[in-house]
C-alpha cells in the first residue's frame, strides 16, 4: 500500500490542461483528450439540466412502473451530478468555467422551452 504522504494533488485553481479529470492518466496532458474531456463535462452538466425538466407521471401510468421510471431518471442525474462534481474538484479553472456554463444553458433551454410551450396556451381564448 502506499502512504497516504506521496499524494500529490492541486488544491487551487489552476489554467494548465495537467489535470486528472474523472479517471487517472485521463487527459493524460494530450490537448485533443483535454478538449474532450472539457466537452464530456459541458455535456453532462447541460444533460443533467434538460432531465430535470422530464415530463411529470401522468395519472393514467401504473405507479410502480411511473416512481420506477421517474425513481431512474433521477438516479441518472444524481450520478451526473457527481460525476461533474468529482470533474470541478480537478481545480481546474477551465473544467470549472465549462462546468458553470453547462448548467447554466441547460437551464436556459428548459426555461425557454418550458415559456415557448406555455405561451400559446396562456393566449387562447
Amino acid at each position: 500500500m502506499e502512504p497516504m504522504m506521496n499524494m500529490n494533488m492541486q488544491m487551487s485553481f489552476h489554467w494548465g490542461k495537467e489535470a486528472t479529470i474523472l479517471f487517472k492518466g485521463w487527459p493524460n496532458e494530450s490537448t485533443a483528450m483535454y478538449i474532450l474531456a472539457l466537452l464530456l463535462v459541458f455535456v453532462l452538466a447541460f444533460t443533467m439540466e434538460t432531465l430535470s425538466a422530464w415530463p411529470n407521471v401522468k395519472p393514467s401510468m401504473n405507479p410502480v412502473v411511473a416512481g420506477l421510471a421517474q425513481a431512474s431518471i433521477y438516479a441518472v442525474r444524481i450520478g451526473m451530478g457527481y460525476l461533474v462534481m468529482l470533474a470541478v474538484m480537478s481545480f481546474n479553472a477551465r473544467i470549472f468555467i465549462v462546468a458553470v456554463a453547462g448548467h447554466t444553458f441547460g437551464y436556459f433551454i428548459v426555461k425557454a422551452v418550458t415559456l415557448a410551450l406555455a405561451k400559446p396556451a396562456a393566449s387562447q381564448p
